[in-house]
Parts: structure tokens; C-alpha cells; sequence
């Protein structure tokens, strides 16, 4: 079809039933299955698969060589790094048919998941949250959190802009790209509005 509102190589599967919103662009060898559903302005990089019935937001960037299978939703402005791993199953085996046993994985606005980073199924990816590369998640990330290692681990906190947030003894920081102003507190970080920020 001439008239789509989308981009797709000429080697892209696109299979009927699929919903995929206008800007978005998918590339080389990938496969976009029935029932999926993609926003507006996202960019699927080569090879890459997104199975029935999952869920991108708009302006998700999906780089190379990734699989996103059925149980996976990511909300708006996800990055999904090269060669990155969802599974969907806790306890898979050949022999044993596990459909129907899908476990939901739910990456929130913004988080950025590293090349390499394998994302255990059952577990959610905060706000904003940056997932390292290589990472091995093997339970719930914290917005804003920064995860590294295997089994990932929390090592910090990142601002919306992908900084370091470095806090002073009143729990406050400063992204140095944005000049946002974000406050940990028990254990928690939130970025102030500029009320807040003025009080």
C-alpha cells in the first residue's frame, strides 16, 4: 500500500491485524505480528520481531536484533538498546507448552534499556529508569533508578536527560543538561515542578 501512514523496508513482514501509528518507521528483516500494537514515530531497527499482542507507546526506538514478545508493553519514549532480551516465560522448557502462561513485563515512559541487557519476565522497569548495558533484571527498577551487572544492581540515579544525578545532603540535584531539579527521598526520586522548586 501507497497510502500508509508509516514506513516499512521492502524486506519487513508486516502481518495483517497489526496496528502501527503514523511517523513510525520499521527497517531490514523485521517481522511485525497480528495483533501487536505500535504508536506514532517509533523506529523498529533491523531485525528485529514484535510478537501478537504486544504494546509500544509512541516514539519508541527499538534498536537491532531485538525480540519483543507477547507480555512485553512499553510505554512512550522507551529505548530498547541492540541485542536486548525480554523473555516472557519463568520457567520454559521444550517439551512443556507454557501458552497462555505468558508473564507481563511493563517498561514505563522513557526508561532506557543497554545493549545486551536481558529483562526477566514479571517485573517492572520505572519511569525513566536506565538499565545498563549487560544487565541481568531480575526484579522491579525504581524510577529514575540506574542498574548495572548481573543480577543487576542499583548504583545510582539518572535524570530524564540520561545524567547522573549526584545528591546534596538535602536530597536535592541538579540535571546539568536541563537544570531540572530532582529530590530523593526515602528512597525515592521525583523531579520538582517549578512550585515546588520556588517554595
Amino acid at each position: 500500500m501507497t497510502d500508509k501512514a508509516y514506513f516499512s523496508h521492502e524486506t519487513a513482514v508486516i502481518d495483517q491485524g497489526c496496528s502501527i501509528g503514523k511517523g513510525s518507521r520499521i527497517w531490514h528483516f523485521s517481522h511485525i505480528m497480528s495483533g501487536c500494537v505500535i504508536g506514532e514515530h517509533c523506529n523498529i531497527g533491523q531485525n528485529v520481531v514484535v510478537s501478537p499482542e504486544v504494546v509500544l507507546g509512541n516514539n519508541v526506538k527499538v534498536q537491532n536484533n531485538v525480540s519483543i514478545y507477547t507480555g512485553v508493553i512499553c510505554e512512550d519514549d522507551v529505548f530498547l538498546g541492540p541485542s536486548m532480551v525480554f523473555t516472557n516465560v519463568v520457567n520454559p522448557r521444550s517439551a512443556v507448552n507454557r501458552r497462555g502462561q505468558y508473564v507481563r513485563t511493563l517498561v514505563r515512559k522513557g526508561a532506557s534499556i543497554g545493549a545486551n541487557a536481558t529483562i526477566v519476565c514479571g517485573h517492572e522497569i520505572g519511569a525513566f529508569a536506565f538499565i545498563g548495558a549487560g544487565a541481568v533484571v531480575t526484579k522491579e527498577v525504581p524510577a529514575y533508578a540506574l542498574v548495572v551487572g548481573n543480577p543487576a544492581r542499583q548504583t545510582g540515579w539518572m535524570s530524564e536527560y540520561g545524567h547522573r544525578l549526584h545528591f546534596d545532603e538535602e536530597g536535592l540535584a541538579t540535571c546539568p543538561e536541563s537544570g531540572e531539579i530532582y529530590r530523593l527521598r526515602d528512597k525515592r526520586v521525583e523531579k520538582l515542578t517549578r512550585d515546588q522548586t520556588a517554595e
